[in-house]
């Protein structure tokens, strides 16, 4: 069992950077295919990047250009870097880890954590 905890979310200018972080505990940390997810209120929660377990990574259009994700897998991290910040970021920011490559769909997560609200203020 993988517990997962986000943090790092706030509140931001459209232009502005924010990072967040997500720590995992439980598990083989870097066996896992950890995703970034997003959810706005009223909408699908929806994918942002993800790095697999060799640390290929690959980010949706929406975001590709300003945002980066990195892993520590000494330190069971996963991190977003999000950069060049838009109003139409603004959700909660949810991690994910899971078994499958390639995986973009929030059903192809195993674990999830609790989510960190960005807000980007226009």
């Amino acid at each position: 069992q993988v517990q997962l905890v986000e943090s790092g979310g706030g509140l931001v200018q459209a232009g502005g950077s924010l990072s967040l972080s997500c720590v995992a505990s439980g598990g083989t940390f870097s066996r896992y295919h950890m995703g970034w997810f997003r959810q706005a209120p009223g909408k699908e929660r929806e994918f942002v990047g993800a790095i697999w377990s060799g640390n290929s990574i690959y980010y949706a259009d929406a975001v590709k250009g300003r945002f980066t994700i990195s892993r520590d897998n000494a330190k069971n991290t996963v991190r977003l870097q999000m950069n060049s910040l838009k109003p139409e970021d603004t959700a909660v920011y949810y991690c994910a880890a899971g078994w499958l490559i390639g995986a973009t769909k929030s059903h192809d997560y195993n674990y999830w954590g609790q989510g960190t609200q960005v807000t980007v203020s226009s």
